[in-house]
């Protein structure tokens, strides 16, 4: 039977430890050639978007695709997962929740393994609804944090962040920036990172720009970083605004830009040194998406919860 997951499902079920522990194994298994991914496309609506992912993880078990449509007063998330070995459609997953998690958990498991070791400073940029799935996860994926300082222009907003995370306002990008772990969650079309404000050995994780118009990073950002990835070096020429325009601009090479997934899979060091900078950009994948919903399919059965249909 088709088991249909709710918001609250979801957030009940999937905690950041577990959405960690279901994207970095999608990692690996990306690495190991087991996953097939296809670049979001979107479709003009009446102002608005449709956007459309899919994956099929055979070693998982599972295909599927994240369908959502984005309008300026909100948008609406569902992902679709089928068995891989049969006509089956397994779940129907609402996937605003879903998709905050596994992108967090991306960022998690970049820090893990492209943060210094022993890092306990997080910064974080961007006070939106994504941004609390990011403090959560990377706390998750490395626990010796224990300081986080976040910054936006809305004070109400940011307030009321740091009351939800327990973190230090701040009264500037340049706060967050400061931080060994930097993480850039917003909606701008300009850059809000600047490399001269970053600290030697800090790790970039920017996450809000996706459609090949925004950018959160300057070029300088780029100059300093001695080692780039992304999720996928396919999409990102497609959708990374803050790699794309630093290419076309001669700071940086497609050549230069690796793919996290052999991070994880220690086929590529990433960091060498305590003082590099390191940046990796998150565009997100289909491929997590169904990675985080067969693992709360999985928790929900366990669990007895979800509505058959």
């Amino acid at each position: 039977m088709t088991l249909h997951l709710s918001e609250e499902d979801v957030g009940a079920l999937l905690s950041p430890a577990d959405a960690v522990a279901a994207i970095e194994a999608c990692f690996e298994r990306m690495a190991r050639g087991a996953v097939e991914n296809h670049p979001r496309y979107r479709l003009g609506l009446e102002e608005g978007t449709l956007a459309v992912m899919a994956a099929a993880d055979l070693e998982l078990g599972f295909a599927g695709s994240k369908t959502y449509a984005a309008f300026l007063g909100g948008a609406r998330h569902a992902v679709l997962l089928f068995r891989a070995d049969r006509p089956e459609l397994a779940a129907v997953i609402d996937a605003d929740t879903l998709g905050r998690l596994r992108t967090g958990a991306a960022s998690g498991v970049a820090a893990k393994h492209l943060a210094r070791a022993g890092t306990t400073t997080l910064g974080i940029i961007g006070c939106g609804r994504q941004a609390d799935s990011q403090v959560a996860c990377i706390r998750a994926a490395v626990p010796t944090i224990d300081r986080v300082v976040a910054y936006c222009r809305t004070p109400q907003s940011l307030r009321e962040f740091c009351a939800r995370n327990g973190a230090e306002p701040g009264e500037s990008h340049r706060d967050p920036a400061a931080q060994e772990i930097v993480v850039t969650a917003t909606t701008s079309p300009d850059p809000v990172l600047r490399g001269e404000w970053l600290s030697p050995g800090a790790l970039v994780c920017a996450v809000g720009a996706n459609d090949g118009r925004r950018r959160e990073l300057d070029n300088f950002v780029l100059e300093r970083a001695t080692f780039v990835c992304c999720d996928s070096v396919e999409d990102a020429k497609l959708e990374s605004a803050d790699l794309i325009e630093p290419v076309e601009a001669g700071v940086l090479d497609w050549l230069e830009v690796y793919e996290l997934q052999d991070v994880v899979a220690h086929e590529l060091p990433g960091r060498e040194s305590d003082d590099d900078v390191v940046v990796f950009k998150s565009n997100g994948l289909a491929a997590w998406d169904v990675a985080a919903g067969a693992a709360v399919l999985d928790l929900a059965r366990a669990a007895g919860r979800g509505r058959e249909l």
